[in-house]
C-alpha cells in the first residue's frame, strides 16, 4: 500500500512535520513532496492508495486560500478528482497564541474539497488539550486532522504524531 504525503510550506515547519509522519509511518507511506512540485495537477492523488496532506494556515486575510502555499491553487481541482473511498487525513499547522480565533482554518478546506472529490476522510482529532478559541476545522466537534502548533507547543509535536499515526495505522489499514 503506498500513502502519498503531500504538504506545502512557507517556513518549512510543514515539511519537518511530515518528515515526523513519515518516520513513524515507514515503508507505507512515500517520501513528503511538496505540492509546488506537482505542476498544479492533482491527478497524480488518484494513482496513490491513501493521502496524508500537511497544510498550514496563515492571515492571508482572506476567507479562503489560506494556506499561502501551492494548496490554494489546487483546491477546486482536488474537488474535480475521482476519490471516491480513498482514505485521506490532513495535519495542519497553526499558531493558537497568535491567532486563536481561526487556529489551522486551512485544513478545512482542504478538508471540503477531498470530501467533494469522494475521499473517506480519516484522522479526525478531539479538541482537548488544545488552546485556542476558534476554528473552521472543527467538525462534529472534532478537529477533520491533526492540528500542529510549532509556535506556541512545539513541545507536545512529537506525542500528537506518534499518537496520530498509530490512528492512521489503524484507519488506513496499514
Amino acid at each position: 500500500m503506498a500513502i502519498g504525503i503531500y504538504f506545502g510550506s512557507q517556513t518549512g515547519k510543514t515539511e519537518m512535520v511530515c518528515a515526523k509522519i513519515k518516520s513513524e509511518l515507514g515503508d507505507a507511506a512515500t517520501d513528503p513532496k511538496d505540492v509546488s512540485e506537482i505542476g498544479g495537477d492533482p491527478s497524480q492523488f488518484t494513482e496513490m492508495d491513501g493521502i496524508i496532506c500537511a497544510i498550514p494556515t496563515w492571515n492571508t486575510g482572506e476567507e479562503q486560500n489560506r494556506s499561502g502555499t501551492a494548496w490554494d491553487d489546487l483546491l477546486e481541482k482536488i474537488g474535480e478528482l475521482d476519490l471516491k473511498g480513498k482514505p485521506v487525513a490532513i495535519c495542519g499547522l497553526g499558531d493558537a497564541a497568535g491567532y486563536a480565533d481561526n487556529f489551522v482554518d486551512a485544513m478545512e478546506e482542504l478538508h471540503r474539497y477531498f470530501e467533494k472529490a469522494g475521499a473517506k476522510m480519516v484522522g479526525y482529532v478531539s479538541t482537548d488539550g488544545y488552546n485556542f478559541t476558534g476554528s473552521k476545522s472543527v467538525i462534529n466537534g472534532k478537529f477533520c486532522g491533526l492540528p500542529v502548533d510549532e509556535d506556541s507547543e512545539s513541545e507536545h509535536t512529537d506525542d500528537r504524531v506518534t499518537q496520530w499515526c498509530s490512528q492512521l495505522k489503524s484507519e488506513m489499514g496499514l
